[in-house]
């Protein structure tokens, strides 16, 4: 593992990060597992990675909100998620592996009582409780039914991102043009998943246009705790979506942006990955598979009408197929002149992390370093 700069140990403001990755040119199982690493938030000089436990195709990771425990989700046929208590040293003490609950899973959330977990073969969400000591137990199985007017991609639904909308868990579905919500509390969730139905969902808060297939989201915080908007990003029509709260606890399309204006790559498409706002809610930062750039754009807030989003510019990322980044919080305060924004790279095997000026949207890449395929990136 090389880095182009010293270890960020040796800066001022040295974070840690944790990464999920899939197999290398082999079936899961073959070595793959979760590493940490550290990383300065004032220069982006990233340190030397270590593996901290070896588990098959840990596509996601999330911490719990306490930051002492951390959850994987294992992206098999199988499904399986598992917890690991992380050490005083730094390292990750296996609490238990359980199922997922449904096939390829690839996203999950962590609360205090239970896991949200997204499988993205069959479109189950599937809510695992933790233990007392925070060990996942047997999940309790959400199932939908549903298509899209995309027979390759849209065949059925595909639960692929969770996110907390006002305190409930709202699944993103790439397979039925959605978003579904679900209640908060553990006995209305494990009703529903023995119910008749087989656990039907509470209630779809959202449609796309046919054909769009949401992948994931981000909030923009509104005024006591509910959101002024959603961002979602669709991979199969490479846009953000700009949807907004109704009176009947819904979220209607007030518009939408194409998700980059780099071009499309010879031969290829361009599917927008992962998405997230600064810190102040002001930027919109949208990974392009594909293309493989950054889009940034500026977030401004009309009185009384919907957020809009403008371009600013892509930067390119110094690697191939970005599939999930992570926005480092903010050094100090005040607003930054930059934002540090670390890519997990899978096609490359590599992270880069890109400044990205406040002004223009401009940005470069500031350090670089190789992992055998990222998957995802999370700063602890």
């Amino acid at each position: 593992m090389t880095s182009t700069t010293p270890p960020a140990a040796a800066g001022t403001d040295s974070r840690t990060l944790w990464l999920g990755t899939y197999p290398e040119g082999a079936e899961p199982g073959s070595g793959e597992g979760v590493w940490r690493l550290s990383v300065d938030a004032s220069t982006g000089a990233l340190g030397a990675p270590v593996l901290a436990a070896v588990t098959p195709s840990p596509s996601f990771v999330a911490l719990d909100p306490s930051g002492t425990r951390l959850y994987a989700v294992s992206e098999t046929e199988q499904g399986a998620v598992s917890g690991f208590e992380i050490t005083p040293g730094g390292g990750l003490a296996p609490l238990g592996t359980v199922p997922s609950g449904g096939t390829y899973p690839c996203h999950l959330v962590a609360t205090d009582e239970a896991l949200w977990v997204t499988n993205y073969g069959d479109g189950t969400f599937a809510v695992v409780p933790l233990d007392a000591s925070g060990a996942p137990t047997a999940p309790l199985r959400l199932r939908h039914r549903g298509t899209g007017p995309d027979t390759d991609r849209q065949e059925g639904p595909h639960a692929h991102f969770v996110a907390a909308v006002a305190g409930e868990p709202v699944v993103v579905d790439l397979g039925t043009d959605e978003l579904r919500a679900y209640p908060h509390s553990l006995a209305e969730l494990r009703a529903l998943a023995e119910g008749p139905d087989g656990g039907s969902p509470a209630r779809v808060v959202a449609g796309f246009p046919g054909g769009a297939g949401p992948r994931h989201l981000a909030v923009l915080d509104g005024a006591h705790g509910t959101p002024a908007a959603l961002f979602v990003a669709t991979e199969l029509d490479a846009r953000v979506y700009v949807l907004v709260p109704t009176d009947g606890g819904t979220f209607e399309v007030a518009g939408s942006v194409d998700a980059t204006a780099a071009p499309l790559p010879a031969g290829g498409r361009n599917y927008p990955s992962h998405v997230a706002l600064s810190a102040d809610g002001s930027r919109l930062f949208v990974a392009i598979r594909g293309a493989d750039v950054l889009s940034t754009f500026a977030v401004t807030r009309p009185d009384g009408a919907a957020p809009v989003l403008e371009h600013l510019t892509d930067t390119p990322l110094g690697g191939a197929w970005p599939r999930h980044f992570a926005v480092l919080a903010p050094t100090g305060e005040g607003i930054p002149a930059a934002d540090l924004v670390v890519v997990a790279n899978q096609n490359s095997s590599n992270l880069t992390v890109l400044r990205i000026d406040r002004v223009d949207g401009g940005g470069i890449v500031v350090d670089e370093l190789a992992v055998p395929v990222p998957a995802c990136v999370v700063e602890a």
